[in-house]
Formats: structure tokens, C-alpha cells, sequence
């Protein structure tokens, strides 16, 4: 039952009582409890932007792809005047789905239960039979068109969100702009997806790997240690809990709930070459290690997009790994080629809630689209076999979720608490152009806090 200005669940508990703000701790209840779940479905996930997909997906009017906001079914498509539209994809005469398919180009999408028809925009044509006037006079076909959602293409991502009078995209990004654009918005063509987005489906609550997302950097010596081991992420077996590479740098966080990781260029530089880039330009360190997906040839457009602060912070110290509040992680990841170039990775995972014990992984790989195709290709095996669905990092993951979820079923594991208690405190280093909360040296809790204090503030909010 709700009460203002938080809510309590049925049996009289609070949010306080699932989120300790004094500890820093977050009951393990929050992870199966389908009431609460009923609650972020009305309070987050339609409230907040939501990345969908990309605008290259969707080149040609008529082009569209179904996608989800949170449990909202969206046709996501382009117009005849090229503006993308994302509406909701439930007939307004009797609830059926309107488009079936997954994907294709469509001037009209037309309901098969009762044959209403709907252009790309979502307003209504008409019913068949039209002097029969099937769709009554009580309200007009204005009125009858798809519920339309607020949409916004940033760096080619398409978001969208029901919150039509709510806080603006920019405002949502807030300071994580500065950082953002620096992986979405630096060359003069942009981004293009390459091919569909991989999707599969996990046995646990959506909020297990959303939270693991906001920059949780530790997971990575001991969960990942086998790509260090191996020498995919640098170091050896001895040296791994001795050098800890990856864990020292500057993580970033935002009021939003958003995060970033930024890990020194020199760094990742050693873990692929002997080479120093003591002395050198920024251009220079930009040629040696280009940041992923960028060529020597695109290094002027970096000049051209991005302010000089900007671009030094991709030559020395880029952010990498990260996550967008409520459900997306960010992965820019350097990685060498045979030929001593270094292509990357570039990869966005939406957790896409299926009912409070099921997430749809939905997996977006990138390239620039100015790049050589020789570079998209190693791109995309890059990504598919690192970040993918059966990707080397994603199997430990997918290992490790589902027992989380497991646990959290129990009557005492519901009585147990996760714990962000290793905090650093907001500390800017010297010189530090970019906004937002600094965590700088050995990655902490600070950052996955910050998004269950995101998380506290809209479930607390008005519904």
C-alpha cells in the first residue's frame, strides 16, 4: 500500500528498513521481492530515460525494432520525416499487440486481432471498413493513436521515457556528460551498431547486474582473475594480488546513480607493449594507444568534437567501464590486435527486467562508423568473444548472478545484508577537469553506493 512521501510494502516494511543509509547496507530482500518490484516498475522504469537502441538500427523511413521499457512492450521506428518515434505497443481497441515482429520496415503497422492501422508515429489511420466507422464516435483518431513515450538520440543512442514533463536527457546525464561524450560524441559520423543486438535471458533480478555496472571494479581481481592469468587483462598468476592491475585510477560518480571508471592510458599501454610514453604529445600517445575504435586518421576529428580537456583525458587517463542508472553498462576496452594495433571493444549492455527473477541481457557492439571495415570486423570479434553473451567476462558473470538470486530466496539469506562499507570519499585530484564525484587510487564502493542512494530517491519519491 502506498503512503507519501515513500511507500511501505504489505507487511509494514519501509524502504529504510531494505536500504540502511547510516551502514551502507542493502537488504538481500530487495532482490525477490515482487511487490518491491511492482513498485520500480511505476517508480523507476517509468520515470527515467531508457536506452533502446541506436539510430543506425533504423536508417530508412518505416524502418523500426520492438524493444522493452521495462516491461512495456515499444515500437521504436522511423517516420516519413525522419524523426524516430517510440510508441507503446498495445492496441488502444482491445490490448493486443500491435507489431509481432521483432524488426523490419513498415508504413503502416496494423493490429491482427481487429485490423486497426498505425503509421511509424503511432497515430491512428482508421479500422477496415471504414464507412462502418469501427472505432466509434466517442473520441476522435487524434485520441486513438499509440501511447507515444518522450524520445531523445544522443551520440546515436536512442532513449526514451513515459516521464513527458520530467527532467530533460541532459539533466538526466547531469556532469556525466563531459565523460560520456568522450566515448559517444567525438568523431564527426558517430557510432554505428554492428548488426543486431545479442539477447539472452538470466535466472535473476534485474538489479544484480545493474548495481554491478555502476563502476564495481573490485569484482574483476578475483571474479576475472582466469583473463589475468591469462594475460587477456594483464599480469600474471603471482603478481595478480601483488600489482592488482585495473584497480588503481580515478572512478567517477554522479547524483544520477551513473558511473565511470577511468584507468590511466599508461597503464593499459604496459600491459600490451614495452614501449613508455614519457615525453610524448598527447597526439603522440594517441597514435600509440588510439582509444578504442579510433584510427590516427580520426584523431583530428577528436580535436574537432571534444574540447582540449577532453582530449587529453582520452590520451592519458580515458574513462572505460561504467554504467548509466537505472540498467546499463558502459565497456570501451583497450585490447591489442596481432599487428601491434589496438582496436577494442566498444559495447553497451541493457539488463532488461523480466519479472522480479528474470533479466534479458541485451548485449549493442559498436565501431565508429568512419573506421576501416578491417577494424569493424576485429571490433566485433573483440566484443563477442569478451563482452558477448558467451563472451569470456560475461560467462563469469552469468556464472555468478543466478547463485545471488538463488540465495536471496531463503528466509535467513532475506536476513542478510550486501555491504558497501569500503567508501574512499569524494576526493578531485589536482587538475581534474571533468565534474561529478572523484574516488581516485584503489576502486571502492563509492560509486555502487551512489546508485542505491539514486535507487532510494526515486522509489521514495511521489509516485
Amino acid at each position: 500500500m502506498l503512503h507519501k512521501p515513500g511507500f511501505v510494502l504489505s507487511d509494514g516494511t519501509t524502504l529504510d528498513d531494505l536500504i540502511d543509509r547510516d551502514m551502507n547496507e542493502v537488504s538481500m530482500r530487495v532482490m525477490d521481492d515482487a511487490e518491491l518490484y511492482h513498485h520500480e516498475m511505476e517508480r523507476i522504469f517509468a520515470k527515467t530515460w531508457l536506452l533502446l537502441g541506436h539510430d543506425s538500427e533504423i536508417p530508412k523511413s518505416g524502418d523500426y525494432v520492438v524493444r522493452d521499457m521495462g516491461e512495456d512492450n515499444v515500437i521504436v521506428a522511423r517516420a516519413r520525416d525522419g524523426q524516430i518515434n517510440v510508441s507503446l505497443n498495445v492496441c488502444p481497441h482491445r490490448g493486443m499487440k500491435v507489431c509481432t515482429a521483432e524488426a523490419g520496415n513498415a508504413p503502416i503497422h496494423r493490429c491482427i486481432y481487429h485490423g486497426w492501422a498505425f503509421r511509424p508515429d503511432g497515430s491512428f489511420i482508421g479500422a477496415p471498413i471504414e464507412k462502418e466507422q469501427m472505432h466509434g464516435s466517442k473520441r476522435t483518431k487524434d485520441e486513438l493513436g499509440l501511447k507515444k513515450a518522450r524520445v531523445h538520440i544522443y551520440g546515436g543512442l536512442i532513449f526514451a521515457t513515459w516521464n513527458i514533463e520530467g527532467p530533460s536527457f541532459d539533466e538526466f546525464l547531469g556532469d556525466a556528460k563531459y565523460y560520456l561524450d568522450q566515448l559517444f560524441c567525438r568523431t564527426d559520423s558517430g557510432l554505428e551498431l554492428l548488426g543486431p543486438p545479442q539477447r539472452f535471458v538470466l535466472p535473476c533480478n534485474w538489479k544484480i547486474p545493474s548495481e554491478q555496472s555502476a563502476s564495481d571494479g573490485f569484482h574483476t581481481l578475483t571474479l576475472h582473475r582466469s583473463l589475468m592469468e591469462g594475460g587477456v587483462m594483464g599480469g600474471t598468476a603471482e603478481s595478480i594480488y601483488d600489482n592488482a592491475p585495473g584497480m588503481y585510477g580515478v572512478d567517477v560518480g554522479f547524483e544520477q546513480g551513473h558511473s565511470l571508471r577511468c584507468l590511466e592510458a599508461a597503464q593499459t599501454f604496459k600491459m600490451f607493449s614495452d614501449m613508455s610514453f614519457e615525453g610524448k604529445t598527447l597526439d603522440e600517445r594517441l597514435e600509440m594507444l588510439p582509444p578504442p575504435g579510433i584510427t590516427k586518421e580520426l584523431i583530428p576529428q577528436l580535436h574537432k568534437n571534444l574540447s582540449p580537456a577532453q582530449v587529453e583525458q582520452l590520451a592519458t587517463i580515458p574513462p572505460q567501464v561504467g554504467g548509466m542508472f537505472p540498467n546499463v553498462l558502459v565497456a570501451f576496452i583497450f585490447a591489442p590486435r596481432t599487428d601491434g594495433g589496438s582496436s577494442g571493444a566498444l559495447a553497451l549492455h541493457a539488463y532488461v527486467p523480466r519479472g522480479p527473477h528474470q533479466v534479458e541481457f541485451v548485449n549493442f557492439i559498436f565501431a565508429e562508423k568512419d573506421c576501416p571495415e578491417q577494424m569493424k570486423r576485429d571490433m566485433l570479434q573483440n566484443s563477442i568473444q569478451q563482452t558477448g553473451t558467451s563472451g569470456l567476462i560475461e560467462q563469469d558473470d552469468a556464472d555468478t548472478w543466478p547463485q545471488i538470486q538463488r540465495a536471496a530466496r531463503g528466509v535467513m539469506s532475506k536476513t542478510q545484508t550486501l555491504k558497501y562499507q569500503a567508501i574512499h570519499g569524494h576526493e578531485k585530484p589536482e587538475g581534474w577537469q571533468g565534474g561529478g564525484y572523484c574516488y581516485p587510487g584503489f576502486t571502492k564502493d563509492d560509486t555502487q553506493w551512489n546508485w542505491w542512494l539514486a535507487y532510494h530517491r526515486l522509489m521514495s519519491a511521489d509516485a
